[in-house]
Parts: structure tokens; sequence; C-alpha cells
């Protein structure tokens, strides 16, 4: 196909496969690397932010745009509920020791 046309017009798929997986690694290093909690509930929401990018972009991509809102729909909620349990642990944690820093969580007792 030599008539001009690039990958991306070839293919509308690769820069949304770009952007969500540059999402992802953002996600993964703010997690990895930072010692701040709420950092890393950042962290966790720019990686499901680019897994839902991921499944937009393929469904709309295959044409099965139902069962991709569908995804997207039950993946928002269970993320809605990782982060508020998430974020109430974060809460818990600041209140018993006044820190947000991760390497205070070792002396956590259930």
């Amino acid at each position: 196909m030599s008539n001009g046309l690039t990958l991306a017009t070839q293919n509308p798929f690769w820069p949304y496969f770009i952007i969500s997986v540059l999402l992802i690694l953002t996600g993964v290093y703010c997690i990895t690397v930072t010692r701040n909690l709420v950092r890393v509930l950042i962290g966790m929401e720019l990686m499901t932010k680019g897994v839902t990018l991921i499944l937009a972009a393929s469904g709309y991509l295959t044409g099965n745009t139902g069962l991709s809102q569908a995804l997207i729909v039950t993946l928002i909620v269970v993320e809605v509920v990782v982060i508020s349990v998430a974020a109430g642990v974060v809460i818990g944690h600041f209140r018993t020791t006044g820190s947000l820093d991760t390497r205070s969580m070792n002396s956590l007792h259930g």
C-alpha cells in the first residue's frame, strides 16, 4: 500500500493503544516508585483508565461497542469499590500513624 497512508490512518487503533499503554506504564511507575499512599491510589486510577481506553478502542475497532460498553461499566463499578476501600485504608492509616508513607505500614495489626 504505497498510496501515502500511514499506520495511524490505516488502523485508527494505534494512537489509542499507545496512549493507553503510556497511561498504564505511568500508573505502574507511580505505584512502584513513590512512597506516598495517595500517589499509589492515583497510579491505580491511571492504570484502570488505560485499560478502559483499550476496551473502548477495541470495541470500536471490532464493532462490538455494546460488549465493550458493558465491560467498561463493569470495570468502572469495580474500580469505584476498590478505590473506596483503598482510600478507607489510607485514611485509617493516616489517622493512626499521622503519615502517608508506605514504609510505616509494616506496623499495621489486624
